[in-house]
């Protein structure tokens, strides 16, 4: 069987195994000139504010050397793009070619059932895939490294940076292309390409169909689940200095940082008064009456009038725990579509 696994899968192997190489040594032959710019930056050893700039200067340098911005985008294009892949290529044809091809008869002989073939194939090539996209991340991991970090310090001068280097650990892409998840997610795509090769018995509508389903739940999940998988934080701010820092002084009521939390996952922010009750707009106390002489601070004013910032928010530390949750929820709901393949295949007669 794992000879037999090998010659139906070995055009998918033999590209992966390619892929993987052709980014390795893209990631080898520019990861040493990257970490030595890191090192050269200032950041490491820093304290407080100026590592805050220095991590500034550095990604803004970066951005101006374009294959790291490129390698940068291209990595994280190719981890997502690894479920689809997985899902299309290996998941969906493993049961539906089988039936296109009328080669059931001949596989599924008396002394190989249909159980334990499917078992092979399912072992055999499904933690292939999944080996591949976790090897896919790994290598991008070690070689964004010092990008990441310069990200983790960045705190509210990211909104300065370029789009690329802009996001955190927790963001709608990142956070689905490093640490476990995509092994969760390519354990999903692949038993989903399965379950839905078993149903339809034809490869391309499988294919289309378990590439619509894997877009939308690369999409729902960091909208709709992922913020809801822990009850998050919640902490009550005020100042000139918060609502400065925080951009509220130039008219919006939402706050990008949470003091004394660097890498924090805002999940919701909103201005209230002292009484909870929700403030959408500045008061008109706090703007410039006329266009003579500067404008007032917002900050301080909104301060004065007992305004206060609510943020809910995911610290930082609970970053381990999401890939966690996330990866086990994806790798359930494999599980659950591997059995319903075995089930489905058994009650085939013909």
């Amino acid at each position: 069987m794992i000879w037999l696994t090998w010659r139906q899968m070995r055009v998918q192997a033999i590209s992966a195994i390619a892929a993987l190489a052709a980014f390795g040594i893209l990631l080898a032959a520019t990861g040493p000139h990257l970490a030595g710019l890191y090192s050269a930056s200032g950041i490491t050893g820093c304290h407080g504010a100026p590592c805050i700039s220095a991590a500034a200067r550095f990604l803004n340098r970066l951005s101006t050397i374009s294959p790291y911005t490129l390698v940068y985008e291209i990595g994280i294009g190719l981890i997502l793009a690894a479920p689809a892949i997985v899902g299309i290529f290996w998941g969906a044809p493993l049961i539906a070619r089988e039936f296109e091809t009328r080669t059931f008869a001949l596989a599924w002989t008396q002394s190989v059932t249909r159980t334990r073939w499917l078992a092979a194939r399912l072992a055999l090539t499904g933690l292939a895939a999944m080996v591949a996209t976790e090897a896919l991340s790994l290598m991008y991991g070690w070689w964004a490294e010092p990008i990441g970090r310069a990200i983790g310090l960045g705190g509210n001068e990211t909104w300065r940076l370029p789009a690329a280097f802009s996001m955190h650990q927790f963001s709608l892409v990142i956070f689905a292309t490093h640490g476990i998840t995509p092994l969760g997610y390519a354990a999903f795509a692949f038993a989903l390409g399965t379950a839905t090769g078993a149903v339809i018995r034809r490869s391309l509508p499988a294919i289309a169909i378990t590439l619509a389903i894997v877009a939308a739940v690369q999409v729902a999940t960091p909208l709709w689940i992922r913020p809801n998988l822990v009850p998050p934080e919640q902490t009550v701010v005020s100042g000139p200095s918060f609502f400065v820092s925080a951009g509220l002084s130039v008219g919006t009521l939402e706050a990008s940082v949470v003091p004394g939390q660097p890498g924090a996952w805002i999940i919701s922010s909103g201005a209230a008064t002292a009484a909870g009750q929700r403030v959408s707009s500045i008061p008109n106390a706090c703007l410039a009456p006329t266009l003579k002489g500067p404008p007032p601070n917002a900050g301080a004013c909104m301060a004065r009038h007992g305004i206060r910032e609510v943020i809910a928010f995911q610290p930082a530390s609970r970053y381990w725990t999401f890939q966690w949750i996330e990866t086990g929820m994806f790798a359930a709901v494999a599980f659950a579509l591997a059995g319903f393949s075995f089930w489905r295949l058994g009650r085939r007669r013909n």
